[in-house]
């Protein structure tokens, strides 16, 4: 009887307010760049050869102008490698991450090789 009277007494839920009077979701610059850095992590996952050195983890800082999120990142990369190719997957990587983990679209992401470590595939 008790989970009768509990659910009797809940108020019904009314009509959805209109999206201008329901609030806003604030996410943390921080929750930003540790998505993006996950994905780069992936992204350099499969282009360092197994067992192999695999470089300082990136560095990523975000900027929120508004509505959307600009990326900065900073890796090393294997020597050699697609460099153009690693950084387009990196782009796309972040963008997809972060849209589908916030709701918040990526307008920019800047990758910056600052070092290319020998030891990539041969």
């Amino acid at each position: 009887m008790g989970a009768t009277a509990s659910a009797a007494s809940a108020p019904a839920p009314g009509p959805v307010p209109a999206s201008g009077r329901r609030g806003r979701l604030r996410v943390a610059d921080r929750v930003y760049a540790r998505i993006a850095a996950q994905a780069v992590r992936e992204v350099l996952a499969v282009a360092w050869p197994a067992g192999r050195a695999r470089g300082a983890p990136p560095r990523v800082s975000v900027a929120v102008p508004g509505s959307t999120v600009t990326v900065r990142v900073e890796v090393e990369l294997p020597f050699p490698s697609d460099v153009a190719g690693l950084a387009a997957a990196m782009r796309r990587a972040i963008a997809a991450r972060v849209l589908g983990l916030t709701g918040t679209r990526v307008s920019d992401v800047v990758v910056v090789v600052e070092k290319l470590v020998a030891g990539g595939a041969s």
